[in-house]
């Protein structure tokens, strides 16, 4: 009897065994397709960037991390380590630029899509796809101006937790999340908090969701829902985005980065714009 039960425990222990490699090869598998994955780029309209818009393009490229991620001269760093998980780099775009086009550029930034075709991950192409003709093209002047150089950034490493996300759908490229910021827009106030909307929809919503709600791509929730910024007055809020502390003094992690490196290059006006859009959209949005 005991030798019979423990073969069957052998049997079902070795069952196991083959049901996670199984298992462990699917996942493997499905994320590495995955990533594989090419999409065909739209083409890009590419308008001339006013003089205006052109001037402004550096102080843009900053609010928006094209620096605090891309690093100083945009010559690529180590942007994302979550052990694990996933190990990403943001490409050296100085060595990069060279050798692509501007429409490769624009797909990057607005559609997630690299030269090579596969998406690119980590890289918040869904809320710069709401960027405008003009500003793209005056972001792609920006990226041209800076001194080429430098030695190709390694591509995207996925830890085991990573590639278990990506397999299932929990962690997505930004061609798949595209679909989501383009239906599921911030609140329209009309035309009196349009500028500090459209502020909102471009710089907050990679962090509080594609309709500020706090619901994440993917439905990874995350960051909190922005109907909270109702309850700042002008001065606390301008604090906020320059420095990145609240009024109670609390570490707010990645916002108090974001706020110090990209924030900062907020014009008052546009500080107050986006101030006034939050305000009333907490009045009238309940979150």
């Amino acid at each position: 009897m005991v030798r019979k039960a423990l073969r069957w425990l052998g049997y079902g222990l070795a069952a196991i065994l083959a049901l996670l490699v199984l298992a462990a090869a699917w996942i493997w598998f499905a994320s590495s397709r995955e990533l594989g994955r090419t999409h065909e780029a739209r083409p890009e309209r590419l308008a001339p960037p006013s003089a205006g818009q052109l001037a402004d393009a550096p102080r843009q490229a900053r609010i928006l991390g094209c620096f605090s991620c891309h690093g100083e001269g945009l010559r690529g760093r180590l942007m994302l380590d979550i052990p694990n998980v996933v190990k990403v780099w943001a490409p050296n775009l100085a060595e990069l630029a060279p050798r692509v086009s501007d429409q490769q550029l624009a797909a990057a930034i607005r559609q997630g899509i690299g030269a090579d075709g596969r998406g690119l991950l980590a890289m918040p192409s869904p809320q710069y796809s709401r960027l405008s003709d003009g500003e793209v093209a005056a972001l792609i002047a920006v990226i041209r101006a800076q001194p080429p150089g430098g030695a190709p950034t390694p591509p995207a490493r996925l830890g085991p937790f990573g590639r278990v996300g990506l397999a299932f759908g929990m962690v997505e490229t930004s061609p798949r999340l595209i679909e989501q910021f383009r239906v599921r827009q911030p609140y329209d106030l009309g035309p009196d908090h349009e500028a500090g909307r459209r502020i909102a929809a471009v710089a907050c919503a990679e962090c509080h969701g594609p309709d500020l709600t706090g619901d994440g791509p993917g439905g990874g929730g995350g960051a909190p829902g922005l109907a909270l910024a109702g309850a700042y007055d002008l001065d606390r809020f301008r604090t906020l985005l320059r420095t990145g502390r609240p009024p109670d003094g609390r570490d707010l992690g990645l916002m108090a980065e974001v706020a110090r490196l990209n924030f900062s290059h907020f014009t008052d006006e546009e500080i107050a714009r986006l101030h006034a859009y939050l305000r009333a959209r907490a009045e009238r949005v309940p979150e």
